[in-house]
């Protein structure tokens, strides 16, 4: 018995074959690790900007929701035109005066008015301009301003713009311009909002008085853009 075990262990042994140890590639795990990283960074930059947006969002629903902002109203109530006429030395003597209302529909904003000046123009060119006293517009107000272009100017019309005065001439109705050009503030309670510049435009059809008599002028709204 312990011949045959010792010839049997002096043959050779098959036994399950053992396979070989793994290769393992460290830097093309590094690589993708620093790509798993990067993209976690982006997506949480994207979340954090668009909650932030999302807070601006609700932020500013609650206050429209909350102040109701509205538009300033700016109305030409009244327009008196006593002179325009124009020489051949391109000189043009304009009496202008005008009614002016601005209202003020906000509940809860007032407006400093810190600069009013008002410009007139016939033809895109510019006859006078007249600055106005600066004031306070309390919540749901209607102030009332009296612009007056008086004076000679010296313009300069080309052939074709004399053409339409001379058609305004004979209507007795001049299309002339006023714009308001503003400095202002809002008000919310003890906040004021930094300084803003909207333009008011209004194109106005304005009738000549003769004799003392005036034509009928209709009211008109002008444009309000900041």
């Amino acid at each position: 018995m312990g011949d045959y075990e010792k010839q049997s262990l002096n043959k050779g042994y098959y036994g399950p074959s053992i396979p070989p140890p793994s290769r393992s590639y460290h830097s093309h795990g590094r690589r993708g690790g620093g790509c798993g990283c990067c993209c976690c960074l982006f997506s949480f930059l994207l979340k954090i900007i668009v909650t932030v947006v999302i807070l601006i969002a609700i932020a500013a629903f609650l206050f429209w929701l909350i102040v109701r902002p509205n538009k300033l109203k700016f109305h030409v109530v009244d327009a008196s035109l006593s002179q325009f006429n124009l020489t051949t030395d391109n000189v043009l003597d304009c009496n202008l005066n005008l009614n002016m209302t601005i209202r003020n529909p906000n509940k809860r904003i007032g407006v400093y008015y810190d600069r009013i000046e008002a410009r007139a123009y016939y033809e895109d060119v510019m006859l006078k301009s007249v600055t106005l006293e600066p004031f306070y517009q309390g919540h749901k107000k209607t102030n009332v301003l009296y612009p007056a272009f008086n004076g000679s100017s010296l313009v300069s019309l080309g052939a074709s713009k004399v053409s339409e005065f001379n058609s305004d001439q004979t209507s007795g109705i001049y299309d002339i311009d006023v714009k308001l050009y503003l400095q202002v503030r809002f008000k919310l309670g003890a906040f004021k909002t930094g300084k803003w510049k909207p333009k008011i435009a209004c194109d106005l059809k304005v009738p000549l008085s003769s004799d003392g008599l005036t034509s009928a002028f209709e009211t008109t709204r002008c444009d309000f853009d900041f």
